[in-house]
């Protein structure tokens, strides 16, 4: 029986697809590209995510233009935030989920001293018993090591864990660690390739819990 419920946060429990697309579409017009469509975007996401910039601009980018992509977008898509709703259910859903008794928390690619005040701001601080972002200042890294730390800290045993994200990578690094995953079709991938992981694939966080309690 699953127990505790990792969840992602963008394109997951945050709708934020128009604040990506954005300051993606900020990186493009910095380095003279037209923009994209989300269909474009989804069609060339993926985790490590320079790879993605590389298709989009259509040059290999070193460690400084890669710094600089990270910066442009993180820059746009901090200035439009303001604008971006919880998903649909939330927090409904994790109130509900917290009441069966299950433990919840959340583990996000995002920087952490951005995702900590976020959280709060939307008021579900008290529905996670740990949150982590990424530490570091560069983003756009797989989430398989930051998985396993997460779980260490808090004595969780892998096989009472679900993880609950939007692309390939986080069933990647639930399929790494030994935890279950269920994805949503809410974020940044199509279903076409959330499909290709094997794990189950749903339209919504509502759906998705109701997986997990059948």
């Amino acid at each position: 029986m699953i127990s505790h419920v990792v969840w992602d946060w963008n394109g997951t429990l945050l709708n934020d697809n128009d604040a990506v697309l954005a300051a993606v579409n900020a990186v493009c017009a910095d380095f003279g590209r037209p923009g994209l469509t989300w269909a474009e975007w989804q069609a060339v996401y993926a985790r490590p995510m320079r790879g993605s910039y590389e298709q989009i601009l259509h040059r290999v980018l070193d460690d400084e233009e890669w710094a600089r992509v990270d910066k442009l977008y993180h820059e746009r898509y901090d200035a439009i935030l303001h604008t971006c709703e919880l998903a649909t259910g939330v927090p409904d859903e994790l109130r509900r989920l917290a009441e069966t008794g299950r433990t919840q928390s959340l583990l996000s690619m995002w920087f952490h001293a951005r995702l900590v005040p976020t959280i709060e701001q939307f008021g579900l601080t008290e529905y996670f018993s740990r949150v982590d972002g990424l530490p570091g200042d560069v983003g756009g890294g797989s989430k398989t090591e930051s998985m396993r730390l997460h779980l260490e800290a808090q004595a969780l045993d892998p096989a009472d864990v679900v993880l609950i994200g939007d692309v390939v990578d986080d069933a990647v690094a639930a399929q790494a660690v030994g935890t279950g995953c269920i994805l949503v079709t809410t974020g940044a991938m199509t279903r076409t390739a959330l499909e290709t992981t094997g794990v189950p694939v749903t339209n919504s966080v509502q759906e998705a819990l109701r997986l997990l309690d059948s």
